[in-house]
C-alpha cells in the first residue's frame, strides 16, 4: 500500500479527527497510487496516522476512512459504515414515520463523498469523491442489505465531480424505479419526488423542519415564498392555515411540480394558493410598487456562493433580496431566511441580514436560528460549509 508522507506539523488538524488532508499539507507519495486507491497516511515522522483515499486531481488530496491504520478497507468496512449509518436513523425519534430522510451524510458518518437519501422504497445515492466512486459496488450492495429497498439511483452528476476528475454518473444501479411519480408524506403533505431530474437527489431533505416550523407558523397570515421550487414550504404553510402564500420560481417545470403537489393534498384550499413564474428578484420589487405586503416570508434561494472565492459577489445578492424582503414585511411580520452557500458563513449571513434591516429601516430581531444538517448524526464534526444556514427575523 502507499504511502501519503505529510510535510511537517501538517498532521495537526488529522489529529483533531478532520477527514481533509490538502495538497499543501502534502510532502510526497511514497509509493503508486490510483485515484480512489487507499493510501496509508504518515506524518514526517513515519507514523501512521489514518487510511485515506487517494483523490490526485482535487486540492483536498485524501480524505479519511479511518483514524485506525489498522483497520481493513474493503467491502465489509463498507457494509459496517452504511449498517451504522442507517440504524443511526431507525433509532431517532424525530425521524419515526418519515418516508423521506437522509441515510448518509459523508464525512458525519465516516464515509467522505458519500450521500445517501432513502424515499420510500427507493434510495438515490451520490458519489462526490474518488473514494466513493471507487467502492460504488460496495457502497450499493451494503445500501440495498440496510434497507431492503427495491431500487438505488444513482445521481452523481454534481459539479463537484469535476474537482475530483470524475465525469458524471446518473441511473439505476440496483433494481428499477416504480412506475408513475415517486411521491413521499412529510409531515402529513404529499410531496412528488423527481429523483431523476430534481435538483439534489430529488427533494431538499435538509428543510423538512424549517417547513414544519413555517405551517407552525402560517396561521392567518399571508405568506409569501420566494425560490418555492416545487412549493415544499407553500403546501406546510396551507397546511399551517396560511390566509394566502404566494408562490414565486424562475422555472416553470418546477411551479408545475409544485401544483401537482398541492392537487396531491386536497385538504388544502388551493383558493388560497398563488402561482407566480418570475425572476424574484424582479418580481419582488414589483411587488413593493404594487403595495404588496405579508406577514411571512421565506427566502431560500440557489446557492449564491460555491466557495469562499465567491463569498463578495454573494453577499451582495443575499443583502439585496433579504433588502427586499424586509421592505415588503407588515408590522410584526417575519422573515425566513436561508443560505446554502458553502463560502458564507453564519457569522457572515447573519451580518448581511442584519445590515440588511437596518438599510431597509425596520427594527429587526432574530427570533430563531435556522440550520439544518440533513439527519447526520449529532456530536459528528462536518466539514465547513455543510450545513445550512438560515435565520428568523421579526421586525416590530
Amino acid at each position: 500500500m502507499a504511502r501519503l508522507i505529510l510535510k511537517p506539523g501538517k498532521e495537526r488538524s488529522l489529529m483533531r479527527r478532520h477527514p481533509w488532508i490538502f495538497a499543501g499539507s502534502v510532502a510526497e507519495l511514497d509509493g503508486r497510487a490510483r485515484a480512489g486507491d487507499t493510501v496509508d497516511v504518515c506524518a514526517a515522522d513515519g507514523r501512521v496516522l489514518a487510511r485515506a483515499a487517494w483523490s490526485p486531481a482535487s486540492q483536498i488530496r485524501a480524505r479519511v476512512w479511518s483514524f485506525d491504520p489498522e483497520v481493513a478497507i474493503d467491502h465489509a468496512f463498507f457494509k459496517r459504515k452504511v449498517a451504522e449509518s442507517v440504524a443511526r436513523r431507525a433509532a431517532h425519534p424525530l425521524l419515526a414515520g418519515q418516508a423521506g430522510m437522509r441515510l448518509i451524510h459523508g464525512e458525519s458518518d465516516g464515509l467522505p463523498g458519500v450521500i445517501a437519501d432513502r424515499y420510500g422504497a427507493v434510495v438515490v445515492v451520490q458519489l462526490t469523491s474518488a473514494g466513493a466512486d471507487k467502492w460504488r459496488t460496495a457502497i450499493v450492495g451494503a445500501l440495498v442489505q440496510a434497507t431492503g429497498c427495491v431500487a438505488v439511483y444513482e445521481r452523481s452528476d454534481s459539479e463537484v465531480r469535476g474537482l475530483e476528475g470524475l465525469q458524471p454518473v446518473a441511473g439505476c444501479v440496483h433494481g428499477e424505479l416504480p412506475e408513475g411519480p415517486l411521491t413521499i408524506v412529510e409531515n402529513g403533505v404529499t410531496m412528488e419526488v423527481d429523483v431523476a431530474g430534481g435538483h439534489k437527489t430529488g427533494f431538499y431533505l435538509d428543510q423538512r423542519d424549517n417547513r414544519l416550523l413555517t405551517g407552525q407558523l402560517a396561521a392567518g397570515r399571508q405568506v409569501l415564498n420566494c425560490f418555492c421550487y416545487t412549493g415544499g414550504f407553500s403546501l406546510q404553510a396551507l397546511a399551517g392555515g396560511a390566509a394566502g402564500v404566494l408562490s414565486i420560481d424562475s422555472s416553470g417545470p418546477a411551479l408545475a411540480v409544485a401544483q401537482r403537489n398541492l392537487a396531491l393534498n386536497p385538504k388544502l384550499d388551493a383558493a388560497r394558493a398563488e402561482w407566480r413564474e418570475d425572476d424574484v428578484f424582479q418580481a419582488l420589487r414589483a411587488l413593493r410598487a404594487e403595495g404588496r405586503k405579508f406577514d411571512l416570508i421565506v427566502l431560500d434561494p440557489p446557492k449564491f456562493a460555491p466557495s469562499a472565492a465567491h463569498a463578495d459577489r454573494a453577499a451582495r445578492a443575499y443583502k439585496d433580496i433579504n433588502l427586499l424582503g424586509f421592505r415588503l414585511l407588515n408590522p410584526g411580520g417575519i422573515l425566513m431566511s436561508y443560505s446554502c452557500s458553502g463560502g458564507v458563513g453564519l457569522e457572515l449571513f447573519q451580518k448581511i441580514v442584519a445590515g440588511a434591516a437596518i438599510d431597509a429601516g425596520v427594527d429587526a430581531r432574530i427570533i430563531h436560528r435556522l440550520s439544518a444538517a440533513a439527519d447526520h448524526p449529532v456530536g459528528l464534526a462536518v466539514p465547513e460549509g455543510e450545513y445550512l444556514k438560515g435565520l428568523a427575523c421579526q421586525i416590530g
